[in-house]
């Protein structure tokens, strides 16, 4: 019998975060992480278009050292979220894909790195126990 867990883990929502119990009280539950640039991969993309006015595909695959199926497949989600966008035009006969974040994207990667500072903020605030 076929492993059907990469369909599932597709098609399946995700769990419910669980919620936070401190002296017999339920505090409301965190706001998840946003999905879409938490991926390593595409993190990277967004925080390299950050620091850049633009990249070209070939910039973006060596900087994150990736093939040029897995960046296109990331680059996709990105644009698809409307983080990106990409322009494609030919100098001479060489086909040149330029990608830049969009306004969009910059709010949401800043949103993100808000959460993630909170999340080490919170954890420091526990281990200083």
């Amino acid at each position: 019998m076929a492993d059907n867990s990469a369909a599932r883990r597709r098609t399946e929502p995700a769990p419910a975060p669980p919620r936070a119990v401190r002296a017999g009280t339920a505090e409301a539950a965190p706001r998840p992480l946003d999905g879409i640039i938490h991926h390593r991969m595409r993190l990277g993309i967004v925080s390299a278009l950050a620091a850049a006015d633009s990249l070209t595909f070939n910039e973006l695959k060596a900087l994150m050292n990736t093939t040029d199926g897995n960046l296109s497949v990331h680059a996709r989600k990105l644009e698809d979220a409307q983080y990106v966008t990409c322009s494609k035009r030919f100098e001479g006969r060489r086909p040149r894909t330029e990608y830049r974040l969009t306004a969009r994207g910059r709010r949401e990667l800043q949103r993100y790195l808000d959460h993630m500072e909170a999340l080490i903020r919170a954890t420091r605030g526990t281990l200083a126990r």
